[in-house]
């Protein structure tokens, strides 16, 4: 079968399509991007064009799940944006009350490695106190593959040395290759599928939420719906932190910033 065209009727309907399920506004520079990670799919079903495979999304839910999965993931690694780490390490943990379990939300989680990089600097800075992390994401491929915490040797770039040797086991023989979070680690970090612009399950409260190369996909108004939806889960006296690439002025005035691309709840 030769390779289907996207029309620029289709790529309308996909992009109307994930706004309204995800929030995520595709621009027209999106267009090769949503042509190669649904060319299989479409080829899989037997279509012809795209518009055919749009048709099988609207009566068939798994595979509209499949197609938001595919449409939804974005690139992460381990201790992106290090700045964060540090802070969170130097100014938060230490003067966190002893007894109180110290609870993250890494809120767009994609395949983990977010919130096993968070999990790494609790576990090395609280030792055994009581923390937890949740990490989330509206795309259950990626939550599988966060669960599973098994990943490429080519993805430890970043994590400090001492985290590797302490909490990352490498792979041999069929595993030759790829690395595992720590079983210990991973007990302590769940995953749950969250849609971040519909309301929210109960989650209870959070010392810090990382939203973090999330809110570039949403536009002005549903940054501002999201952010709102998520500030009554963060304590008062909590962080909130987004990417360096984002910023939250005209989005909330609320929080305030203490450092760059990190605020605080008054």
């Amino acid at each position: 079968m030769s390779h289907a065209e996207l029309s620029d009727r289709e790529f309308s309907q996909f992009q109307q399509l994930i706004y309204r399920i995800a929030g995520i506004s595709l621009s027209g520079a999106k267009k090769p991007l949503v042509t190669s990670r649904l060319t299989n799919r479409v080829r899989q079903h037997g279509h012809s064009s795209f518009g055919a495979y749009f048709e099988t999304l609207m009566q068939d839910k798994e595979e509209l799940q499949i197609a938001v999965d595919l449409l939804t993931t974005n690139e992460t690694y381990f201790f992106r944006e290090p700045k964060h780490m540090d802070f969170l390490a130097e100014k938060l943990l230490p003067v966190h009350p002893r007894g109180r379990p110290f609870r993250i939300w890494s809120a767009a989680s994609s395949s983990g490695e977010e919130a096993y990089s968070l999990a790494m600097v609790l576990a090395d800075k609280l030792g055994e106190e009581s923390w937890e992390i949740l990490g989330s994401d509206i795309s259950t491929r990626v939550l599988e593959k966060a669960r599973g915490g098994h990943y490429s040797l080519d993805r430890t770039n970043g994590i400090p040395q001492a985290y590797l040797k302490r909490y990352c086991l490498k792979g041999i023989g069929t595993q030759t290759g790829t690395f595992k979070i720590s079983r210990a680690l991973r007990d302590r970090v769940s995953f749950h599928q969250v849609n971040l612009i519909e309301p929210l399950p109960r989650l209870g409260e959070f010392d810090a939420i990382f939203l973090r190369n999330v809110m570039i996909y949403f536009d002005m108004e549903t940054k501002r719906q999201v952010v709102s939806r998520l500030l009554p889960l963060l304590r008062p006296g909590g962080h909130f932190f987004i990417s360096h690439s984002e910023s939250l002025n005209g989005v909330c005035d609320t929080l305030k910033l203490v450092s760059p691309s990190i605020y605080r709840k008054p």
